[in-house]
């Protein structure tokens, strides 16, 4: 005898639609504006960070074209014109202050009115990324703004948990900023942290620049400067890390607790070998008990499959192998080495484009580098 489901069928499919319809959201009461950062309220108490500073403007007393450049006006004919262009983003700046507001706004101008490149979003690019210490004294992520255009006055968030904390609002990565004030209701507690002393500095390409992660904050360098609880310098300039002996004079001028010199993405072999020596030696002369630490650029996530480009980069590494072994037989002492096979991990998801790094690419990045550096540090 055959049985016919269907009308069981049917009655299943009706419930089921039935029980999806009343559980969907009515989208004629969506805010038009969800996604984007509200606009910040009137009557604020606006404070501008050009008043007390920020970490990773190297050199505060020399004068600057504009105020959150990251190097002073007299590297310009110095440096190439390329890395001048790109060290007026504010890649690696970051600002820290307490507060007990309940909201906290920000008001900011951009220098490029394109907000994002293809491989990253505006939120990474041109936003401003809010983080506070909880009661255990831990940083932890807050808000990130999302900006639709080049000036921003804007509430990042609202309905914070009561308490005098601090922050950290981390500055766009891939733009440049006019100006930037921190808002906060009238009546508020608001305290201006001093920039600390003797960051972590980064020299390197687009990946210490911060190509393509989605927030300021998770660029390898701002998440080992929270792992160490210390100030960083980001002096990666997109497509052009090369060892320059002319950014070189300038990494000589600061008080760094270690020199991390990850160029390699934008070498070849035989640049390594003409230039790695030199700028080792140069920052020794100057820093001759400062730690330094070499990085071997990270592999293509691609490149299982691209025989070309996997061969390219062991070539790029054993360039780097025999600098430092030449390095370490001269007797150049605190010297230290990162390998870069497992930057990205071992499973191809570590970037958004086989080279640049997605979030999951940056932590697994800050995992490698973090014992080297602690090392380094003696911690």
């Amino acid at each position: 005898m055959t049985v016919h489901h269907t009308p069981l069928l049917i009655v299943c499919l009706a419930v089921a639609t039935t029980a999806f319809a009343q559980k969907a959201p009515d989208v004629s009461k969506l805010d038009p504006a969800m996604g984007v950062n509200k606009k910040a309220a009137d009557n604020l108490d606006w404070h501008a960070v050009t008043t007390w500073g920020v970490e990773g403007r190297i050199l505060p007393d020399q004068k600057r074209l504009r105020w959150f450049d990251r190097l002073p006006a007299s590297a310009e004919g110095k440096v190439t014109s390329a890395v001048w262009n790109l060290s007026r983003d504010s890649a690696g700046m970051m600002v820290r202050f307490k507060t007990d507001a309940e909201a906290i706004s920000v008001h900011y101008k951009l220098s490029k009115d394109r907000l994002a490149p293809p491989n990253m979003p505006a939120t990474g690019a041109s936003g401003i990324d809010l983080y506070a210490r909880n009661d255990q004294g831990q940083w932890k992520w807050v808000m990130v703004t999302k900006p639709t255009k080049q000036e921003i006055k804007e509430e990042i968030i609202k309905g914070l948990a009561p308490g005098y904390r601090e922050y950290a609002a981390y500055l766009p990565l891939y733009n440049g900023v006019e100006t930037l004030s921190i808002g906060v209701p009238k009546g508020s507690k608001f305290e201006k942290l001093t920039p600390r002393e003797k960051p972590i500095v980064f020299y390197g390409t687009s990946i210490t620049h911060g190509a393509s992660a989605s927030r300021p904050g998770m660029v390898h360098t701002a998440i080992l400067g929270r792992r160490f609880d210390m100030p960083v310098v980001n002096l990666g300039f997109s497509g052009n890390g090369r060892m320059d002996k002319e950014v070189g004079d300038y990494l000589v001028q600061l008080d760094a607790a270690v020199f991390v010199i990850d160029c390699l993405p934008n070498m070849q072999p035989a640049l390594v070998t003409e230039k790695c020596i030199p700028l080792v030696k140069q920052l020794r002369a100057a820093k001759p008990e400062t730690p330094i630490i070499l990085v071997e650029d990270r592999r293509f996530t691609n490149d299982w499959i691209t025989p070309a480009k996997k061969q390219f980069h062991t070539d790029n590494h054993a360039a780097l192998k025999a600098a430092y072994d030449t390095l370490i037989k001269q007797g150049v002492k605190n010297l230290h080495y990162i390998p870069g096979d497992h930057l990205y991990g071992d499973d191809t998801e570590g970037a958004t484009d086989a080279s640049h790094a997605s979030d999951l690419g940056f932590m697994r990045q800050a995992d490698i580098f973090e014992p080297v550096i602690r090392k380094a540090l003696g911690r």
